[in-house]
């Protein structure tokens, strides 16, 4: 395993209990980086450490806001619509909207016996 470099101890610090320096898969992470475009040829290793404590408090904010709809649902779990409500919600993360609209917002409507009927 990679030991922790000069920044590790410092994005670190609140991840007291988890296995290992990094929450996130570093090779994973340094996979998407450089297939995010062909002129990304090296990547240091500091920089997918900095990636995961991103992508870490990503998940943590976008989860800490849908948690607060699935309370306004009145509800005990997050669901996927809790997500999308959150993310049109926040404009922070508006660009996730066209993500969470085709995938939580598709309906079909069926016509039966001239009466429209819409399932979400």
């Amino acid at each position: 395993m990679r030991q922790p470099g000069t920044y590790s101890g410092i994005l670190t610090a609140n991840m007291a209990g988890r296995m290992g320096p990094h929450s996130l898969p570093l090779a994973r992470i340094k996979k998407i980086m450089k297939k995010s475009s062909d002129d990304v040829k090296m990547i240091s290793g500091e920089a997918p450490i900095v990636f995961s404590k991103a992508c870490e408090l990503f998940i943590e904010e976008l989860t800490r806001r849908s948690w607060m709809m699935t309370m306004q649902g009145k509800r005990r779990t997050l669901h996927k619509d809790d997500v999308a409500s959150a993310v049109v919600a926040t404009d922070l993360f508006d660009f996730l909207v066209n993500l969470v609209d085709e995938s939580s917002t598709t309906t079909t409507t069926t016509t039966t016996n001239d009466t429209e009927i819409t399932e979400k």
